[in-house]
């Protein structure tokens, strides 16, 4: 799978850490940054990251920042993306499920890296289910 990831610098050190497990694990990793932890504006690389998911460069995206809240409100403004700032596995199976979710967001500042590997891999493994869900996304949508 080709997975679009991004961070600013609170969320810098979870990415490089997801983005080494995603590699190991076989999918190809296209990372829009940040390339370090000194300071940086976050809506630069969440709209980066989510416009590769919409335009269809990616199958999914992974962002992080010291909260996971503010790059999903910015990556949800792009048209196309269903973000979802997941805390546990169930969060990211859930949206992936229900919502059609096509981007995680993570907390840089509350996961350690065994929490965000597998949230990641729960998001990236559910599929979902269509049927009346297909429905509410498409209402999302319109």
């Amino acid at each position: 799978m080709r997975i679009a990831i991004g961070s600013d610098h609170a969320g810098f050190h979870l990415k490089e850490h997801v983005k080494a497990t995603l590699v190991e694990a076989g999918h190809e990793v296209l990372d829009v940054g940040t390339s370090t932890a000194e300071s940086v504006d976050y809506p630069a690389f969440a709209r980066e990251a989510a416009a590769l998911v919409a335009g269809g460069a990616a199958q999914a995206g992974v962002i992080a920042c010291g909260s996971g809240v503010g790059v999903s409100i910015v990556a949800n403004k792009v048209g196309g993306v269903r973000a979802v700032n997941a805390h546990d596995t169930m969060e990211a199976e859930m949206s992936r499920r229900h919502n059609n979710a096509n981007v995680v967001t993570l907390s840089g500042a509350r996961l350690d890296p065994e929490e965000a590997d597998a949230i990641v891999a729960t998001f990236l493994r559910t599929d979902f289910e269509g049927g009346r869900h297909a429905r509410r996304v498409d209402q999302i949508d319109a």
